[in-house]
């Protein structure tokens, strides 16, 4: 986070036009101590007043000649950074720079200015000289941990992994008592396959690595239901604030009329929750219903952005909304029902719906498991994913659809279809697949993978060319395993159109355990690829399952390692039981009601209606 102004004094005296004015002319008078300004910013931006407070520090940094004249540089670039004024703020931080060189404080910041701007290089060689700063002592150690966390967050999402894990080893190694970095490094050994994942770095033991591991990396570390709700909850304390006990939405005046349900997001756009429900919202009934969405979704300009946005009566932008401010809107647009599509994934915004802006709130997709949200009671599912045993370390409770949970979109483009030789494939080998993301392998199932290829002579297995180290790391687990690196065949990313198009090229499509395939899994089924799973003991462990069980075919869902491992082999040496399950999905799977998207809408729709009419009720 950026540093707060230095030594700036909050007080609550009203500051008056003709009172800033005076302020101003004495700034640029040249005689203005530097304690009065501080102290006089400090108490224009308290008064609501921050654009007349950066004025103040313009003005007095122009006209007075100070050894000081840094410190105030500084506290007008976090004056400016608050405002949203990037450049002006980068500005003001060189400026503090060229009067103080190695001022640790202004490199820092001028950092996140520039990442603001897309400057990711730039960004990074302010952070590295503060991340190598000499000393020990506590506050050059908070300014280096500081930047060693930076440099860790932005290659990571630069995809530098192998550079992301480096920095945070370093930071860790300084101070091993850090949540977040903590949980970063999980999961970042996770995208990497690099396992075991739990790698102690440092002083950093075992028991903290999982203690510490995200709620979204558990899904994939554990199919325990137990430390899935533990996670989320740890989630909750550090993230979710306090907030008054009185809802939000008690405050609106009764409704009547159309039931308005309102879908929250960041992921309307060219993503797995943007894929699954774009018809979702275009066959809600009008006539009972009014759909709008309040998303902070990026416009990547694709046709499907285009789509989900026409699917709304009405999207409301909340990027620019703090969270309180959007659960306001939420609320004073009378939602009946608010779906939150989001979750505890990244960019998520809890303290919405912690205002409690709608008297029903559900969650739904985006999350595949308990999110210990206040406010969200309920949770979209079936009898599947969320058997009677699970309720116990569940928040929400479910809304049980009377088929699959998983919503479908039949209106999916798909590309002509390629041949093998275009993606490096043999023409006459069994070709297991495994196009789920890499984080979802674990060393585990990869094991049991190995063992399938060494029992079926001449078998391959096509997975996703997600990150160079992965792919790397996979290689290695298969030289291990005594299989030739050859047989681990990785394909690019593509546009859905040609992803799907290439399923058709596989013959047996291999799920993860326990994170399962969600989008993934309804793509291949649709089609037409066979799909193994293993099903454990939590929701998204079962979402597979639960697509097969509705597509109909059951007998392709297992529920221990050594089970799903020996149905692989046979499927592999018996090709023809694969082609048979082939022609079903391709001429039953569509028919089936796991595609019937209407039929979805309908029965969601009858358990909105009930509950906003429920509530409506009193």
């Amino acid at each position: 986070m950026p540093s707060q102004p230095l030594d700036t004094t909050p007080a609550s005296a009203t500051v008056h036009d003709a009172a800033v004015e005076r302020i101003l002319a004495q700034a640029r008078s040249g005689r203005m101590p530097l304690a009065e300004l501080l102290d006089s910013a400090g108490r224009l931006t308290q008064q609501g007043l921050p654009e007349a407070s950066a004025a103040l520090y313009e003005h007095w940094i122009t006209h007075t000649a100070s050894p000081m004249r840094h410190v105030a540089c500084f506290n007008w670039g976090v004056v400016l950074g608050a405002l949203g004024r990037s450049t002006d703020a980068e500005r003001a931080y060189r400026q503090a720079l060229e009067l103080a060189p190695g001022f640790s404080q202004a490199q820092l910041n001028l950092g996140h200015q520039l990442e603001r701007q897309g400057h990711h290089e730039e960004a990074l060689a302010q952070w590295e000289p503060v991340a190598a700063l000499p000393g020990t002592d506590a506050a050059t150690l908070e300014l280096r941990l500081h930047a060693l966390n930076n440099l860790a967050r932005v290659t990571e999402q630069l995809r530098r992994f192998d550079q992301a894990e480096a920095w945070l080893r370093q930071s860790l190694a300084l101070n091993p008592a850090q949540s977040g970095p903590i949980q970063h490094y999980v999961h970042l050994r996770q995208k990497q396959c690099a396992w075991p994942v739990y790698e102690p770095v440092g002083a950093v033991t075992h028991y903290q690595l999982l203690a510490g591991t995200s709620a979204l990396a558990m899904l994939s570390a554990t199919d325990d239901p137990a430390l899935h709700m533990v996670a989320a909850q740890r989630f909750v304390l550090e993230r979710v604030p306090k907030l008054p006990p009185t809802p939000l939405h008690a405050a609106q005046p009764p409704r009547s009329g159309r039931i308005r349900i309102g879908y929250l997001s960041s992921d309307l756009h060219m993503h797995a929750v943007g894929l699954l429900t774009a018809e979702l919202y275009e066959l809600h009934d009008r006539s009972r219903f009014e759909v709008h969405a309040f998303c902070w979704s990026s416009e990547d300009g694709s046709a499907l952005r285009a789509r989900l946005k026409a699917g709304f009566d009405k999207l409301w932008p909340i990027a620019a909304l703090s969270d309180e401010a959007a659960a306001h809107l939420i609320a004073q647009q009378g939602i009946d029902i608010l779906v939150d599509l989001h979750g505890l994934t990244s960019g998520a915004r809890p303290a919405i719906l912690a205002h409690r802006p709608a008297p029903v709130q559900v969650s739904y997709l985006g999350f595949p498991g308990t999110c210990g949200l206040p406010g969200v009671d309920w949770v979209i599912a079936d009898r599947y994913v969320m058997p009677p045993e699970l309720l116990t370390y569940s928040s929400e409770r479910p809304i049980y659809m009377p088929d699959c949970y998983q919503v479908s979109d039949r209106k999916r483009e798909i590309g002509p279809r390629p041949t093998r030789a275009q993606y490096g494939l043999p023409e006459d080998a069994f070709v297991y697949c495994a196009f789920n993301n890499n984080f979802k392998f674990t060393e585990d199932v990869f094991r049991s993978w190995m063992r399938v290829l060494h029992a079926v002579p001449g078998s391959v297995l096509w997975l996703l060319a997600d990150n160079e180290w992965a792919q790397e790391n996979m290689r290695r687990a298969a030289d291990a395993a005594g299989v030739a690196r050859e047989r681990l065949i990785f394909a690019p990313r593509v546009a859905p159109p040609d992803y799907l198009a290439r399923l058709q090229l596989a013959d047996l499509f291999l799920d993860t355990f326990p994170y399962n395939g969600g989008t993934t899994a309804s793509d291949v089924l649709w089609m037409g690829l066979p799909l193994l799973t293993l099903s454990g003991r939590s929701y998204i462990s079962r979402m597979a399952g639960s697509l097969l069980t509705h597509v109909g075919l059951p007998d392709l869902i297992t529920t221990t390692l050594p089970e799903y491992e020996r149905m692989a082999i046979l499927l592999g040496r018996t090709p023809a039981r694969v082609a048979s399950y082939r022609r079903y999905l391709q001429e039953h799977g569509r028919a089936s009601v796991l595609f019937d998207t209407p039929r979805f809408v309908r029965a969601l729709e009858t358990e909105f209606e009930r509950l906003a009419l429920q509530h409506r009720a009193g």
